[in-house]
């Protein structure tokens, strides 16, 4: 089967999943890379500490790093990819991915360790959005478009639950450094991959607006202090003074960028957008979405581990029910989505999505085939919710900032990331303990955790049904990518 044309320099579209096989698969593995690195180190801090002789704020750093700048730049690195080429910012992300791994061989300390994973947070963020918003742009029927985000979702999402199983399964045989390096040769194939399949962005795809420096530096302020206020949080309580400052700084940070992008006349990130049910309603559903994942897996990593004593790698095992679900729900969503549009399809998906939450509260103190049945139903929503989102607020974006809506989905997932490590470490240490000991949990712990857990996810299941839901009720009853028209509606809306 051929493409839709000879050159991909020069091709816009593929005819089928079949005949993208080379730039599918590049664009997944570079999604791949960057999602697993997010909790691929969680699984070595241990033997980091013992090896670079780091303490417990220098492990927690080794992670945080990365996900603060990695959320920081995500609509910045979107910005710069829809002005100066999608591809060409991916190959540069890419390249840039490998060879700071490389860097890990002259890593003699915490401090530096921390330091490159910052600045691989930041390659990261490169390369996310703009694998979505390339993923989207290699088809131009509604289904294949569909079908290729949900394959980028599961790609992404087995990414950051296998990370810990596969580190824990290299950690066995070689040493930590080993979890850096091997991103080397995975963003060298990933980029060949991505330059010899993936067409060049034409010039009437691409926005000549200049770059907003004013806005990049304030949106980059407003992610980056918002997300450090949740973890400041959890780490020094929510009323130490340092967790008060940053607060106070992200809210004015966010109100300096609403003003600037309000006033100037090239904006990075056109507030106008948010005017489209699809663009507001996906980006809240997003947030939703992502709170339940993360609180679901922070949790669940603390009942198999600690509380039931598994291995890193069983454990790593037992979120399979999650990957497995998010590939054969694929026919279900769609036929929600034929069925019934965005609107009420979301909103069935926000149901389920609370429901399969509420199980899990029952769940926890039963069996593993109950957790099991209990994901089942909550990956269901997930997947029906995220795909929606993801393709609604992809499509209703002008086509010459797809990457700018790609980077608005990332961001909004990782904001509700890093809500829901904080909330779900919060309610954990307020209702079971500050300090998890180490070894064997007695059996009055293992009872208060899992009453703890029931709490938890009771108040998730209500939280997340009502943001997800409202989100869904803003979306159109459209079948397609094709939300609201964004051309013709943003030409009445868009300042001059």
């Amino acid at each position: 089967m051929s493409t839709a044309t000879t050159s991909p320099e020069t091709a816009r579209v593929y005819p089928s999943m079949t005949a993208a096989w080379m730039p599918l698969a590049a664009l997944c593995l570079a999604f791949f890379v960057e999602m697993v690195d997010n909790t691929l180190l969680s699984i070595a801090l241990p033997t980091i500490g013992r090896d670079l002789g780091g303490d417990t704020t220098a492990l927690q750093w080794i992670t945080g790093a990365y996900s603060l700048t990695f959320g920081g730049l995500l609509l910045t690195a979107g910005s710069i990819a829809d002005r100066f080429g999608r591809r060409r910012v991916l190959q540069i992300g890419l390249a840039l991915f490998g060879i700071l791994s490389l860097g890990v061989l002259l890593i003699s300390s915490t401090g530096e360790l921390i330091a490159l994973r910052a600045a691989l947070g930041i390659a990261a963020a490169a390369m996310a959005p703009i694998t979505n918003s390339l993923v989207f742009r290699l088809f131009d029927d509604d289904t294949l478009r569909m079908r290729a985000i949900t394959l980028m979702m599961v790609v992404g999402m087995s990414g950051f639950v296998v990370g810990p199983l596969l580190g824990g399964t290299m950690l066995a045989h070689l040493p930590w450094q080993w979890l850096l390096l091997i991103n080397a040769p995975i963003a060298l194939i990933a980029s060949v991959g991505v330059r010899r399949g993936v067409p060049a962005d034409a010039p009437d795809g691409l926005t000549n607006d200049r770059l907003d420096l004013p806005g990049a530096t304030l949106s980059i302020l407003s992610i980056g202090l918002a997300c450090y206020t949740l973890t400041s949080g959890v780490q020094f309580g929510w009323f130490a003074p340092l967790t008060i400052a940053v607060a106070i700084g992200a809210v004015a940070s966010l109100a300096l960028f609403i003003v600037h992008e309000r006033r100037t006349t090239a904006p990075m990130l056109d507030l106008t957008l948010f005017r489209l049910g699809a663009v507001r309603g996906a980006a809240i559903a997003q947030i939703g979405t992502s709170i339940a994942m993360t609180g679901v897996l922070f949790a669940l990593v603390l009942h198999f581990q600690y509380a039931w004593g598994w291995s890193p790698m069983l454990a790593g095992l037992a979120n399979l029910p999650l990957i497995v679900t998010l590939i054969l729900a694929t026919p279900l969503t769609e036929a929600l989505i034929r069925r019934y549009g965005h609107r009420i399809a979301c909103l069935i998906g926000a149901v389920l999505l609370a429901v399969g939450l509420g199980l899990m509260a029952w769940a926890v103190e039963q069996n593993y085939l109950a957790i099991a049945v209990a994901m089942v139903v909550m990956t269901v929503g997930l997947r029906t919710v995220m795909t929606i989102c993801a393709v609604a607020l992809i499509g209703a974006m002008p086509d010459e900032r797809t990457s700018m809506g790609a980077a608005l989905n990332d961001t909004a997932q990782e904001v509700g990331t890093s809500i829901g490590t904080a909330f779900v470490g919060t309610l954990i240490a307020v209702l079971v303990t500050t300090v998890l000991p180490n070894g064997a949990w007695s059996r009055t712990l293992v009872s208060s955790y899992f009453h703890g857990e029931q709490i938890v996810f009771v108040v998730l299941a209500v939280a997340v049904g009502l943001i997800s839901g409202i989100g869904a009720l803003t979306l159109s009853d459209s079948r397609t990518t094709d939300e609201h028209g964004p051309a013709e509606t943003l030409a009445t809306t868009t300042p001059a």
